[in-house]
């Protein structure tokens, strides 16, 4: 399956709300953020606490173009908690952060407009 950042590409397959339900989206607060130069694309890497149910995680987000490490710190991000652990270069990301293409195609982050309680599903 191909994603496209197509603003105009046509919506995906239909799927079940139970299939919905298996993909575990959260809430976390960056509390720490670093460049990543071993990436292929300017990215940073992410340290997200996900409130005391799910703890501390690592992501690897390709978000650098719109970022600047300090004013990631204390924003939250939506992020999916429950793929399983993937190897970027030296780096493991243990959960999707979430974004959405800029007109330029680079990543925005997905974030509440209202701070919530670290840990929140999506729902």
């Amino acid at each position: 399956m191909h994603l496209s950042h197509d603003p105009d590409a046509p919506a995906a397959e239909t799927i079940t709300f139970e299939d919905f339900l298996k993909v575990d989206i959260r809430i976390g607060t960056i509390v720490a953020a670093e460049e990543f130069p071993e990436a292929r694309k300017p990215s940073y890497r992410l340290r997200i606490n996900f409130g005391p149910a799910i703890g501390e995680k690592k992501s690897c987000a390709q978000i650098a173009v719109n970022y600047h490490p300090d004013e990631l710190v204390g924003r939250q991000v939506a992020a999916v908690v429950n793929f399983p652990p993937r190897q970027i270069g030296p780096a493991m990301s243990e959960v999707l952060s979430l974004g959405f293409a800029d007109s330029a195609g680079e990543v925005v982050l997905f974030a509440p407009d209202v701070k919530v309680p670290d840990g929140s599903r999506l729902f």
